[in-house]
């Protein structure tokens, strides 16, 4: 992760709400309460912003694009939700945009919507439509070109669906789609087909008891991952209640949040998020990461204290032509996340959705970049690196060859610097 400026800012939360987790030093201890002398709970005071770190870049966009609100409103993730980037209108008054992103934004391009988070917005160079954060969330009319072997379900989700929003492909564990809306969406998305709709389909209780009601009949469902959409997009109380009805299912051992909040919107770990999560363990969180420029002092903090809280955290990365596609990226990536205790889990070939020819690379492409950490990096800060078969197969991992084949009783071995060793391998084969 580079070095970046931080700036302290002044102000108070709003609606006295706590200012986000992932600006502040405020640990989930501090937040606990002590016993005053009347037995009744003392809550100390939580940061006010000005104790609240950020970097500079995103300080210096709220001031020329949001000047008239406070530092307490942009650290609020309901402020963050609420003022999403949607239209060409607004975006052109941030960023030189080009023929092809204004091709799309006109109403020529893809379907999918367009929402950026105004603090992910800061991170966006407003003058170099190539810069990797830029593609990732800015359409272009590329996206209106459909390729061979696209389709809008490519992963064959809706064959798998046990009952709506419940996807069920592997004998034990469970996709719960408890939302269709995300803070920033991704151009790349595997569920674009669902994401972004006109009606938000996420306050349905009904929906999500017919869920829960097919996990519970089901015993051999002992994983549950909870996704979208982005679940992070839904009050506290409401995935609060949804993870108390799923831990109260005795077969269900580990719950599992799919979610890019951290990174698009970190405001959004707040103490009491972090608080009400501590209380389902064992519960996993899974976050998308894309680019080393995404780890900033704001996200590294909202790792922090997630990670503070017990909840054992890994990424998710997409590989993306042209802005992920070599070693030294996602090397700085992983070595980045690992210091922030988030490890790297699964690295993916892009999904063939529609449209999405100019983000896939070549599979060998993945393949040469796994060949260039193994080795050359910790095992730990290694993902695996896998392809989501089209059709409803599942991931299935690649890996580069380094099992050159048998010399009598010999595995021939291919190391990372290419050398060959043998191992021998005959008594233990002879035994089996």
């Amino acid at each position: 992760m580079g070095k970046q400026d931080i700036c302290f800012e002044d102000g108070e939360p709003p609606d006295g709400r706590p200012a986000s987790v992932a600006l502040g030093t405020v640990g989930i201890d501090a937040v606990k309460g002590e016993k005053g002398e009347t037995g009744r709970t003392r809550v100390p005071k939580l940061a006010t912003v000005s104790e609240f770190l950020a970097n500079s870049g995103t300080v210096k966009f709220r001031r020329k694009f949001f000047e008239d609100v406070s530092a307490g409103e942009w650290n609020d993730w309901h402020w963050q939700l609420r003022h999403r980037i949607t239209t060409l209108g607004e975006l052109e008054k941030m960023f030189l945009l080009s023929d092809e992103e204004r091709s799309a934004l006109s109403g020529h391009g893809s379907a999918f919507p367009v929402a950026i988070t105004p603090y992910y917005a800061s991170l966006i160079d407003p003058d170099n439509p190539s810069q990797p954060l830029r593609r990732t969330v800015i359409p272009t009319a590329a996206e209106r070109i459909r390729g061979r072997g696209e389709n809008e379900d490519p992963l064959g989700e809706e064959k798998d669906t046990a009952v709506p929003g419940l996807v069920h492909r592997y004998p034990d564990r469970v996709l719960f789609l408890l939302t269709d809306t995300c803070s920033t969406y991704c151009r790349y998305c595997t569920r674009s087909r669902i994401v972004g709709g006109p009606k938000d389909r996420s306050l349905s209780t009904e929906r999500w008891n017919r869920a829960i009601e097919y996990i519970e009949s089901n015993p051999s469902i002992r994983d549950v991952l909870l996704s979208g959409g982005d679940p992070l997009t839904l009050p506290d109380d409401t995935l609060e209640w949804l993870l108390s009805r799923l831990r109260r299912i005795p077969h269900v051992e580990v719950m599992r949040l799919g979610t890019k909040a951290p990174v698009v919107m970190p405001q959004r770990i707040t103490p009491a998020l972090c608080r009400m999560l501590g209380r389902f363990h064992p519960l996993w969180m899974s976050i998308h990461f894309t680019h080393p420029a995404e780890l900033t002092e704001e996200v590294k903090k909202a790792c922090e204290n997630l990670a503070n809280a017990g909840i054992p955290l890994q990424s998710q990365t997409v590989l993306l032509s042209g802005i992920n596609d070599d070693v030294d990226t996602m090397r700085q990536l992983f070595h980045g996340l690992v210091k922030m205790r988030v490890r790297p889990y699964y690295l993916y070939q892009c999904d063939p959705i529609i449209g999405s020819g100019h983000f896939r690379t070549p599979v060998e492409k993945g393949l040469e970049i796994i060949r260039g950490l193994r080795g050359y990096t910790s095992g730990f800060a290694i993902p695996t690196y896998a392809i989501d078969c089209p059709g409803g197969g599942g991931k299935v991992p690649l890996m580069p060859d380094y099992v050159m084949g048998r010399d009598g009783d010999d595995v021939v071995l291919k190391n990372y610097a290419g050398n060959l060793y043998r191992y021998f391998d005959g008594e233990a084969a002879q035994i089996h």
